[in-house]
């Protein structure tokens, strides 16, 4: 065992990760993220609740190899979980404060308190497997199960615990989600916007606030390049609109289908191409052919990383209609590839974007309001064209995915040091 004294920053190499799903069609930037973070000195483990959400055979080169050295806690079923119970009761008081805190957050709802018990079951079974690799620190991506997963195992271990919060869904099932005892049990915080630390702090005392620090996600400028818009190609003169995200309700396709509907109406016509899958996709389809828009909606379905970046190259222009976001990644990406991007004025987005300069930001769910946004880039493509040097300039000074990777690596260094850890006993 390691003593308690504070470790050099320098020092600190390793730390677990642990995601609901990984990896995820639709969190690529936490593969990103890791990769970078392992270039810099930081070795990280990578742990998943739940299989990847692909085949390997559908997964790009990187994927598959962070599949390859993923951690799946359900893969190890049982037999996983009879082992990691066994080790625990090796420190029964532990054991049993885990179990009190399970209950106690199961409240009065059996139905609740059973969820919270799989939950410690699991928070053993990474407990085991971090000890097993020498680990100390667990950061956990999103503020939702597997982070209680998390809270659950700083019930267990000497562990370190920290989250990144993303947002906005955690703040509007603050109870549901325990955010509040997860906020007082980690080590530090990362909060991905500005809003998102306000957020945090609203729900906190003030002695906490000093945990939540705000660095922010990022893209590779490199890997998303502007195109010259007027080689774009399309199989018609239809002016090409890309939607990129998941098929659920909070990210406002429902809008975005009803204002192109609109913009046909009045003899502008477009081509929409909705990129993602999702438990809405039946309910969109079923609506553009309501509409008779079939010949104008086009739905991919979820693209690899590699094909997503051709779609940038043929857009004319990129929509997030959502109601809810943290800081959209491919928000970033369409920038930085010089598409002109239309979103809503909700949460961390006027962070990213400054109406009228690097984009257009419209009131969510004004159909109205965001067809006329999309009028005004197809009727003058110059304003369009001069967004996107300023939108890319953004990108590049304060979303630049290499930059703030380095950001997070220091606040690991810092911050991971100064948790005071105890190394477990190497006996399983």
């Amino acid at each position: 065992m390691t003593s308690d004294k504070p470790k050099d920053p320098s020092a600190i190499t390793q730390i677990a990760y642990l995601v609901s799903r990984y990896p995820a069609v639709s969190h690529t930037f936490i593969l990103n993220e890791v990769i970078r973070l392992r270039g810099l000195g930081i070795e990280i483990k990578t742990a998943s609740i739940n299989n990847p959400d692909r085949s390997p055979a559908t997964m790009t080169s990187s994927e598959r190899l962070e599949h390859e050295g993923t951690y799946y806690v359900k893969q190890h079923g049982v037999t996983g979980a009879v082992a990691a119970l066994f080790w625990q009761f090796k420190t029964p008081s532990r054991l049993f404060t885990a179990l009190t805190k399970a209950i106690a957050l199961g409240g009065a709802n059996p139905r609740k308190t059973m969820l919270m018990l799989f939950y410690l079951v699991e928070a053993m079974m990474i407990s085991r497997w971090m000890a097993k690799n020498e680990l100390t620190h667990l950061h956990v991506h999103f503020a939702s199960q597997a982070a209680t997963v998390g809270l659950l195992l700083k019930h267990i271990s000497s562990y370190g615990y920290s989250l990144t919060v993303h947002g906005p869904d955690e703040f509007y099932n603050v109870n549901e989600q325990h955010l509040k005892q997860k906020l007082i049990a980690a080590d530090f915080v990362v909060c991905i916007s500005a809003f998102a630390r306000s957020q945090l702090m609203f729900l906190s005392d003030a002695s906490h606030w000093h945990k939540f620090i705000v660095c922010r996600l990022g893209i590779d400028p490199t890997k998303f390049k502007p195109t010259n818009r007027s080689n774009r190609t399309s199989r018609s003169n239809l002016f090409r609109v890309l939607c990129v995200g998941r098929l659920v309700s909070a990210k406002g396709q429902l809008i975005l289908i009803q204002a192109c509907k609109e913009l046909i109406e009045q003899h502008q016509y477009v081509r929409l191409v909705i990129v993602g899958s999702g438990p809405d996709m039946s309910t969109l389809k079923a609506y553009v052919s309501q509409l008779a828009l079939d010949d104008y909606v086009i739905f991919t379905g979820a693209l690899n990383h590699d094909q997503i970046v051709d779609e940038y190259a043929n857009a004319h222009a990129f929509v997030l209609a959502s109601f809810a976001e943290g800081i959209p990644v491919v928000l970033m990406e369409a920038m930085a590839s010089g598409v002109p991007v239309v979103s809503t004025r909700i949460t961390g987005v006027a962070e990213l974007i400054q109406d009228n300069q690097d984009g257009l930001l419209v009131s969510p769910s004004d159909v109205s309001e965001l067809s006329a946004a999309l009028g005004s880039l197809m009727d003058d493509p110059q304003r369009g064209a001069r967004f996107t040097h300023s939108a890319r300039q953004k990108v590049m000074l304060k979303f630049n995915l290499d930059q703030n990777v380095n950001e997070l690596a220091n606040i690991f260094r810092l911050n991971v040091a100064n948790s005071h850890l105890k190394r477990p006993a190497k006996d399983f």
